[in-house]
């Protein structure tokens, strides 16, 4: 399960490295596999930022939904809630921050003289 927290999908059908350094990024044939042996529809995950605040990959067969608006507050990325209905129809609302949430990356500090 940490895997598919911190693993990418991509338009692979296995398994590569992910170049982030965590995780590996996964393909469509891996996601079939797994839903087939844990007997389940679909995958919601919701680590990865997704600016249109949802994704959905793989024809449905797996969703990014990323439920916070402006991540860190400058990335300014729309967030989105997954609805789901009693057959497992989805359907998404999407929101984004206010401007007054919005916050410019912070300036880095000068390294003093001596560490150059």
């Amino acid at each position: 399960m940490c895997e598919l927290l911190w693993s990418d999908p991509d338009d692979i059908s296995d398994w590569e490295s992910n170049p982030r350094g965590a995780g590996v990024i996964f393909g469509s044939g891996l996601v079939d596999k797994f839903l087939q042996m844990n007997n389940m529809n679909f995958v919601v995950r919701a680590h990865q930022l997704i600016m249109e605040g949802y994704k959905v990959h793989f024809n449905g067969k797996l969703f990014t939904v990323r439920s916070c608006p402006s991540y860190c507050y400058r990335c300014k990325n729309d967030a989105a809630i997954m609805k789901l209905d009693s057959n497992l129809k989805n359907d998404f609302n999407t929101f984004n921050a206010s401007e007054e949430d919005y916050k410019p990356a912070p300036k880095k500090k000068e390294l003093p003289e001596y560490f150059l």
